[in-house]
């Protein structure tokens, strides 16, 4: 495991205490589900181990055929309630690099392989995932299905990052997915929620390894603002968190950071040369997949949408006057980065670079009120949610939002007749 310096923002993770009962992803010994931040909580009637593709293909039939819901699960990183089902596959066993081709940069692993878990073996082979967040646990299939992302002016997000993949879909058939074998499918199948099928390998495109010049200042708002749009140019890695209190830094580990005050994060891109002992605390160089990572204790319930990049500055000063109000309700840190635009269907960056917001509610507190205004104003500037995120999506406001929702339909359909995927949350979105 890579050492995470102080000074870039993390120095611990405390998940022990929260998930000490845990048997096999995020279920307990009573036989609940939870996820990683516990605001989740459903009891499913079965969790089956599937150790191969023809295992999910026969828990599919079995679902098709006695009418129940069946999914699976990543590593529980999502907000929302995408997982709960009725039988819950274990895909544990379907973890690891099946091949790589530094020929065609791409690579295909199982589902269940985490982000992180493809540091080591793409670098032995002179190559690097193009782009990464800030969490490096998330399994890739939940990655890619969420649009999961990173931060960078020119670096989509994950399900752009998707070639192709052998699924099960609601019929229990498998599915090859290509941008050579069915270009219709893919942009539908890459930020799909899990509502094509279950996916049982995954091939990507990556990019030649590269070296990461990390920087992290803590600056004031407005210094922070003269600068703005050149840096979200410059860096290939921008983003900041903007603390609305003295308080706010701590509740992320961003230490000695206060009221006014932006962690901010820039990245450029570099040779790996050997290591330098003059850098100043705050500066680090290293291989790319040992300096994105960050931790966060599970101590938040997040909320996150994108929004048009044009309108950077003008979102920004909203954000930062709303949260004002709302304080306390909105003591967790303001966390801001941007997102390349692609061409996946349900992909909130579809057609349109983003400017992606981040805000917090403190578990056990009544949070909503704080929550449902700064989704107000998202939706002024027709914010996109992230699938994974606390959202207040309806399917009117998806349609609106989303150009090929409704093709997206068509193709949930073709893929899952019988809605074996859906779930009442989905359900109330997709059906």
């Amino acid at each position: 495991m890579p050492e995470r310096h102080p000074c870039f923002i993390g120095v611990s993770v405390r998940l022990l205490g929260l998930h000490s009962n845990f048997v096999t992803d995020g279920m307990t010994a009573r036989g609940e589900w939870t996820n990683w931040v516990g605001n989740q909580t459903f009891t499913p009637k079965a969790v089956v181990k599937v150790d191969s593709e023809s295992d999910v293909q026969r828990e599919v039939a079995a679902a098709v055929t006695k009418r129940y819901g069946v999914r699976t699960v990543g590593t529980g990183h999502s907000f929302t309630p995408i997982v709960e089902t009725d039988v819950l596959l274990d895909t544990s066993s379907l973890r690891g690099i099946i091949a790589v081709e530094p020929s065609r940069l791409t690579v295909t692993a199982g589902p269940k392989t985490t982000i992180g878990d493809f540091g080591d073996p793409l670098w032995e082979h002179g190559l690097a995932l193009a782009n990464q967040g800030d969490i490096d646990t998330q399994a890739i299939a939940g990655a890619i299905a969420t649009a999961t992302h990173g931060s960078g002016r020119r670096q989509p997000n994950f399900s752009a990052a998707l070639e192709g993949a052998r699924i099960v879909d609601g019929m229990g058939n498998v599915v090859e997915v290509s941008r050579e074998k069915n270009s219709d499918v893919l942009p539908a199948l890459q930020a799909s929620i899990g509502l094509l099928g279950i996916m049982t390998e995954v091939t990507l495109k990556v990019a030649p390894a590269y070296a990461l010049h990390a920087r992290v200042d803590i600056m004031k708002y407005d210094q922070v603002m003269e600068t703005l749009e050149t840096d979200m140019e410059e860096y290939r890695h921008y983003g900041l968190f903007w603390m609305p209190t003295d308080a706010s830094a701590a509740l992320y580990n961003l230490h000695d950071a206060g009221a006014d005050d932006c962690v901010v994060k820039r990245y450029r891109e570099v040779e790996m040369g050997s290591p330098r002992a003059d850098l100043p605390p705050n500066e680090r160089i290293d291989r790319s997949y040992r300096i994105y990572p960050m931790t966060y204790d599970p101590n938040f319930h997040e909320v996150e949408y994108f929004l048009p990049i044009e309108q950077t500055r003008e979102i920004m000063d909203e954000m930062r006057k709303l949260m004002m109000r709302w304080l306390p309700l909105s003591v967790y840190p303001l966390e801001i980065r941007v997102v390349a635009g692609d061409d996946a269907w349900l992909s909130p960056n579809y057609q349109r670079d983003n400017l992606v917001v981040s805000i917090s509610g403190e578990p056990g507190t009544d949070y909503w009120p704080y929550l449902r205004a700064c989704d107000s104003l998202f939706a002024e500037y027709g914010g996109r949610p992230h699938w994974g995120k606390i959202h207040f999506m309806t399917p009117d406001r998806v349609a609106r939002l989303f150009p090929r929702y409704e093709d997206f339909l068509v193709m949930r359909r073709r893929f899952d007749p019988n809605a074996t995927f859906l779930n009442p949350h989905l359900r109330a979105l997709f059906e």
